[in-house]
């Protein structure tokens, strides 16, 4: 029995009707499905337009021609044609049941039901339909969990874990981002998960990565990242991680009015070797060194708004206050600013000739050092007196 309707404007869209049309006037099955139908019963955004159909990959390539689209093969060996229609990508993959499954990838056969699709989805949240009209098909009954707030594996756990090891994951994620703290984590998936947490370590370090990323960037994190230790995953994603100072930085970025960052918050976790762990960006992975670099950095806001800039500096600034359990400064903001607006008043230029090569940088160095110390009051004659 379906639950209700959805409305909203990327299902009304003309454009999402007539891709849906596309393959309902050829006699075949349209649904929207995934993250589009959760997140518009949860009044979040949705990003990603998923539909899910019995008309195999083949056909949905020739309809979409037909129709006047473009489809790319994104993930054909997996059923899925992404077709664009008006600048508007869709993913259209075909209705399918696992055969075999390893715990990092998985053999799918096509499959004759709605139903089969819907059990080799991962959460029961996960698994809710919409016809092009909005109308919800709930096949196992996931509309309750969701309204609920509960993410639940679908039938057994820990055979859902065993067909892909990052679904561990994935659960304390989707937790983060969208389950009830009040009622804490759902038990029997976080036995299953203790028993298997063992399987993380056959995942790509890429793949974990992403996915500690987007789970540390949730509103909140710090419960279900303590979850994910007390299970013992946490410990299968990198040694030396603790999250006694997460929920600490979480408070203190609010008190800030810092939005969340995944990095400031891995960074508060520590650990060791994070880029052979996580194998993040080159930039992500240069902002994160820069970060643990300056754990228990005694500078205050303004040197380290003058030396880091303003964003890294308040970083910092919230990383350390975590860290050691210390309030914040007063006027935060406005000092780290301070800091980031001030100019040097001597260059090279000004010691020469008196200092050339080596001895020049590091005088230069060391008054500029000077001047961090007196707040950025000693002028240009009286560094130039020190020189």
């Amino acid at each position: 029995m379906s639950p209700g309707r959805i409305e909203a404007d990327w299902i009304e869209a003309p454009v999402s009707q007539a891709v849906c049309a596309m393959l309902t006037e050829a006699g075949y099955e349209a649904h929207f499905v995934g993250g589009c139908v959760r997140n518009a019963l949860m009044d979040k955004p949705v990003t990603d337009l998923d539909i899910t159909t019995n008309a195999r990959p083949e056909m949905v390539t020739k309809l979409a021609e037909k129709a006047g689209f473009h489809p790319v093969p994104t993930g054909i060996e997996h059923g899925t044609i992404t077709v664009v229609a008006e600048d508007t990508p869709f993913e259209i993959t075909t209705w399918r049941r696992d055969v075999d499954t390893d715990g990092r990838r998985a053999v799918v056969v096509f499959a004759d039901r709605l139903e089969d699709d819907a059990h080799r989805r991962d959460f029961t949240m996960n698994a809710l339909y919409a016809e092009p009209d909005g109308t919800l098909v709930d096949p196992l009954g996931g509309y309750t969990d969701l309204k609920a707030r509960r993410v639940r594996f679908i039938d057994d756990a820990h055979a859902r874990i065993r067909e892909d090891f990052l679904r561990i994951l994935r659960f304390f994620r989707f937790h983060a981002w969208y389950g009830n703290e009040d009622e804490g984590l759902d038990p029997d998936a976080l036995a299953a998960i203790a028993e298997l947490s063992e399987g993380i370590k056959t995942l790509s370090r890429e793949r974990i990565g992403a996915e500690m990323l987007k789970l540390l960037a949730a509103p909140d994190p710090a419960p279900a990242v303590a979850a994910m230790e007390h299970t013992g995953a946490l410990g299968q994603v990198m040694t030396g991680l603790t999250t006694v100072a997460l929920a600490p930085l979480v408070h203190f970025e609010e008190e800030a009015g810092a939005k969340p960052a995944a990095l400031r918050r891995l960074a508060v976790l520590g650990g060791t070797d994070h880029r052979e762990a996580l194998r993040l960006s080159k930039v992500d992975d240069r902002q994160l060194g820069l970060l643990l670099a300056h754990r228990g950095d005694p500078q205050p806001p303004a040197a380290l708004g003058y030396r880091l800039g303003r964003d890294t500096a308040l970083d910092v600034v919230l990383l350390n206050a975590a860290l050691l359990e210390s309030p914040l400064p007063p006027n935060l903001t406005a000092e780290i600013a301070r800091g980031a607006e001030a100019r040097f008043p001597l260059s090279a230029a000004d010691l020469m000739p008196r200092h050339e090569g080596a001895a020049l940088g590091a005088t230069l160095k060391r008054l500029e050092a000077d001047w961090i110390a007196s707040d950025f009051a000693l002028d240009r004659q009286s560094l130039m007196d020190r020189a």
